[in-house]
Parts: structure tokens; C-alpha cells; sequence
């Protein structure tokens, strides 16, 4: 638990946080309201950089979530785990998307390609 400041915060402004504590906040229960079906992996690679995925951070990831347009999904594709955008095309079928600063190119959601959950949150440490 970790008291909650009961106050937005400006960035690049001084806040006058701690005259607004609130309740401690279970950044468990916030984050993860599903533990059973969630899992944490951790990013390697570049290819979600655009979305504020980097190398390094962690993902939280609920199994039991159905992917929507414009989710962030953890996807099994060529036998390993892979962090893509899921988006329908204009005829409706499904693909796996980069956001990396290099384009690549979309991967067809197929048969042998299974969404294997949906990215709820994710982690960085900053020191």
C-alpha cells in the first residue's frame, strides 16, 4: 500500500502534494484486478517504443481480457511471445501491429497466431 495523493499533479509545476493525502492505494488491486488470469513479462526489443513500451519494462498481462481494436496484446506468433497493437484492416481482418521508430510491417492474425492476452499495465522503474 502507498498513500495516494488526493491531487493531480502538473508536470514542470511544484505541487503541494503532501496537504492532500488521501487513502493508501493497493496498487495491486488498482493495477491487477483479475490475479488469476494475469501474468508480468518483461520487454526486450524496440518494436512498441512509440507506444511507451521499452526494453526493460514490465507488462502486466490479463489472460482472460478479449483483445479490441487498438489493444496492446501479447500474441504468440512464430513460436515466441511477441508485445503488438491489434487492429482490423479495412476489410475487417485482424493484424498485429509495430509502433516502433523503425516501421515494420504488420503481421496477418492467422491460424497459427494466438492472442494470448491483453496488456492491462505497464512497469518502469526510473532508478
Amino acid at each position: 500500500m502507498i498513500p495516494l495523493a488526493h491531487a493531480d499533479i502538473q508536470a514542470g509545476f511544484p505541487s503541494p502534494a503532501e496537504d492532500f493525502l488521501d487513502h493508501p492505494l493497493d496498487l495491486e488491486a488498482w493495477l491487477n484486478p483479475q490475479p488469476a488470469s494475469s501474468f508480468l513479462l518483461r520487454v526486450s526489443g524496440e518494436s512498441m517504443r512509440r507506444a511507451g513500451i521499452l526494453p526493460g519494462d514490465l507488462i502486466l498481462v490479463d489472460r482472460a481480457l478479449t483483445a479490441k481494436e487498438n489493444d496492446v496484446v501479447v500474441a504468440i506468433l512464430d513460436g515466441g511471445f511477441t508485445v503488438k497493437r491489434f487492429r482490423h484492416d479495412r476489410q475487417g481482418r485482424p493484424w498485429l501491429v509495430a509502433e516502433s521508430p523503425t516501421p515494420l510491417p504488420p503481421f496477418p492474425l492467422d491460424a497459427d497466431t494466438l492472442i494470448w492476452g491483453v496488456v492491462r499495465a505497464v512497469v518502469r522503474k526510473m532508478k
